[in-house]
């Protein structure tokens, strides 16, 4: 055994997920050691689609994802997704190859560890064949307890060292961190004299619902989510869905009427709080959250407690008294008649051979199937999906944007698809997005998705088109293409949408066996520029 086999099958023992990537000469024979110690490997067709199929499917199947990569450029190839699950605190493996130590004018060769660190990654490194077990775990280790996206270097010369196997420890997942007691009756004291107090769970809530809505009907709170804890609380009658941007008109009225906010595991930024703007000044703040760090990080804020939210809410749930606060039978009706966008009604602008993307995107949330996992590229179109598209839990949302880069979606939904195969895989797309990650679409063939791709088809960059007016556009307007036909050169079903009779053709595709994805070419109608994205822009 070399030292490549063996870090592959350490890592097999230590638990880690599903693998992906694109197999090169420098992670060849470590990517077969992974799959001899029994870990699924799905080979995609671009290492950047790969990084985002590994990204989505760590934050939907709970487990540390394996991303293997081809040394220098099958790392530069995969930096965006990276960087996205980096910024998103994914815990993800990236196991790469690097130039031998001697190799100082090979053309691979560049600086991996730096190229790691700069984009929020931790860089770590396989040192020797005496050394190499304790490498990987130490790695592995940091990817899971902290939640983190590791880059584990492996260099030429090292993996071909002879190795011998070691005893594998155990590596439990982060443990949970209780708040002190002055900080809990400190947030107890709040609650206990607020009126009108909201939650806002984010992606440190995420399997914390029950402990928040205990505490919340307790203090008489109403529950919201930022943009990636979509559905956390769905079905609840006093859940307002998304704060910030794609909050309706009658969420974001009751989010600023209250005199308590407290985010959970969220960092109450200025997606989430349309800049500041749902936020009375009023309003006192709380956030609770694992990282000192994080506290106060995007704006002030009147308590901040550190401790697990789950903790955090059950330790507070014993001290806070009863009360009725924001909830009562006049708020439970407004959210249930316009609560979501779906129930708000809208000119409908469908028309000359384009539909109107609200019709759409509602007429689609009651075609699909219930349970589905929803993943969302980034784009002017990205409020459609994400505001119309109902999803059960948490774990039927995968929301890739922290680093805001159009074209990780398709990535995105093959990865959440993989971690979660009872439910329909959705994705929400845009033109620009679909055509970047469009190489992706046979890796999906393969697989025998019964992936949904609703491609919301405007054939620009329509955030620029939106933010710049009269500008001429010709560097961000393109002829309008055929994407059905494209979907269906790759083996998938194709079909164009330009009004609402188009879709009897999803139905048929819903009855049938879902053998092949289904890709929607939506032609949509211009409703000068999403609502959303008009608020982000006027600051």
């Amino acid at each position: 055994m070399n030292v490549a086999e063996l870090v592959g099958r350490t890592l097999a023992g230590l638990g880690a997920g599903t693998a992906f990537g694109v197999v090169g000469s420098g992670n060849f024979e470590v990517t077969n050691a992974l799959r001899a110690g029994g870990v699924r490997f799905v080979a995609a067709r671009h290492e950047g689609g790969a990084a985002s199929m590994a990204d989505a499917y760590a934050r939907m199947s709970g487990k540390v994802s394996v991303l293997s990569l081809h040394q220098g450029c099958g790392l530069t190839n995969a930096v965006t997704g990276i960087t996205e699950a980096a910024k998103s605190r994914t815990p993800m493996l990236v196991l790469t190859a690097d130039s031998a130590s001697a190799s100082v004018l090979s053309n691979f060769r560049v600086d991996q560890d730096a190229l790691a660190a700069a984009v929020g990654a931790v860089p770590e490194r396989v040192h020797s064949a005496a050394s190499a077990v304790a490498d990987t775990v130490r790695a592995f280790r940091t990817a899971r307890q902290q939640r983190r996206t590791v880059v584990l270097n492996l260099p030429l010369d090292v993996q071909a060292q002879p190795a011998v196997s070691e005893p594998l420890p155990v590596v439990p997942g982060p443990a949970p961190v209780r708040p002190d007691a002055a900080s809990a009756a400190a947030l107890a004291e709040l609650l206990a004299a607020a009126e009108r107090p909201v939650f806002i769970a984010g992606r440190g809530a995420r399997g914390s619902r029950e402990p928040l809505r205990e505490l919340a009907s307790r203090s008489g709170a109403l529950l919201a989510t930022s943009a990636v804890a979509n559905g956390l609380f769905h079905g609840d009658e006093f859940a307002l869905g998304i704060s910030g941007g794609f909050a309706s008109p009658t969420s974001a009225e009751l989010i600023v009427g209250a005199d308590l906010v407290v985010g959970w595991g969220c960092a109450l930024n200025m997606w989430t709080t349309r800049h500041g703007a749902l936020l009375s000044p009023h309003a006192k703040l709380v956030q609770v959250d694992v990282e000192q760090a994080a506290l106060g990080a995007h704006r002030p804020i009147d308590l901040g407690v550190v401790g697990d939210v789950g903790c955090t809410a059950s330790d507070v749930l014993a001290l806070v008294p009863e009360r009725a606060g924001y909830r009562s039978a006049d708020v439970a009706g407004r959210i249930a008649a316009t609560g979501r966008w779906n129930d708000v009604e809208h000119d409908d602008l469908s028309r000359g051979g384009r539909i109107d993307p609200r019709t759409l995107s509602r007429l689609l949330d009651d075609l699909l199937p219930a349970e589905r996992i929803v993943a969302i590229d980034s784009g002017n179109f990205m409020g459609y999906p994400s505001a119309y598209l109902s999803v059960p839990d948490e774990l039927g949302f995968c929301f890739t944007q922290a680093f805001q880069s159009i074209g990780l979606g398709l990535g995105t939904a093959i990865g959440a698809a993989l971690a979660h195969p009872d439910r329909l895989p959705v994705l929400g797309t845009g033109d620009g997005g679909f055509h970047m990650a469009l190489s992706e679409l046979d890796t999906a063939v393969r697989l025998h998705l019964p992936l949904v791709v609703i491609v919301y088809n405007d054939a620009a960059y329509g955030a620029e088109v939106h933010h710049f007016g009269d500008a001429d556009m010709t560097t961000v307007r393109f002829p309008d293409s055929d994407i059905a036909a494209i979907a269906r050169g790759f083996g998938c079903d194709g079909v164009t949408v330009r009004s609402e009779e188009d879709l009897f053709a999803v139905k048929d595709w819903l009855a049938g066996p879902r053998d092949a994805p289904l890709v929607i070419d939506a032609k949509i109608a211009d409703d000068g520029g999403s609502w959303w994205l008009a608020e982000a822009f006027r600051h």
